[in-house]
């Protein structure tokens, strides 16, 4: 098997995707990309959580920008552990690239920061710092994925995509308090009729983040909202 080339809107930065982890993603977000691939849900994202043995065989060479599983959340509560054991393997034996990590149950980062390779990158997506049930199905609230991210002490990265409508001042204040490297901040492509923020929200909030000294990577899909 080989690395995926990346390519369209996601992350302009990655070089290349892999993913080992089949299944459907237990956090069954209402947003998932996953969904709207050209012929909707591939199979190899369907039934119960699996590793793909085959996907182990991919030569991940060196001077690569590497997402890893980014069809799917290999941190969620049901994954097995000696599944992302194995995963983190694999990235191991390939030490020359950069490896990026994102969950929304970043409480798992904490319990085994020893095992990843040393040029990783630890991103979170939190969309909001508001619990809504009907659009973030299983995955933690905000609140969880903030208080796991701001103990977290690595290169980290916070994802505000798809932006869905929030507090300015709790939300900012949780980026201050991360310290990140970085943010992304998109809007939903989709169409999936989701609570979004108006654009006065959204300049507030990328000032706030500004003002803290973070860099902010607008997504194109942003410009949507901020008309």
């Amino acid at each position: 098997m080989s690395l995926t080339k990346s390519k369209g809107n996601m992350y302009p930065w990655v070089t290349h995707t892999h993913c080992h982890l089949g299944g459907q993603c237990p956090h069954e977000c209402s947003y998932c990309y996953v969904d709207h691939f050209p012929y909707g849900r591939p199979a190899k994202y369907k039934g119960e959580l699996r590793l793909i043995e085959k996907e182990f065989s991919a030569d991940y060479g060196s001077g690569n920008t590497i997402f890893i599983e980014n069809c799917n959340d290999m941190f969620a509560e049901k994954v097995p552990q000696h599944f992302i054991n194995k995963i983190i393997y694999h990235c191991l034996k390939f030490p020359g690239n950069t490896y990026v990590f994102q969950t929304k149950n970043p409480a798992r980062y904490l319990t085994m920061d020893a095992l990843f390779p040393d040029n990783s990158l630890f991103g979170c997506t939190i969309e909001t710092n508001r619990y809504i049930a009907s659009v973030m199905g299983n995955a933690p609230i905000p609140y969880e994925r903030y208080f796991a991210m701001e103990k977290l002490q690595a290169i980290k990265f916070i994802t505000i995509e798809p932006i869905l409508d929030f507090d300015v001042d709790i939300l900012s204040s949780w980026i201050d308090q991360i310290r990140p490297e970085f943010v992304n901040i998109g809007a939903d492509s989709k169409k999936h009729n989701l609570p979004e923020p108006s654009a006065d929200k959204i300049n507030a909030l990328i000032a706030e983040i500004q003002k803290a000294g973070i860099e902010i990577r607008e997504k194109h899909n942003l410009e949507r909202l901020l008309k």
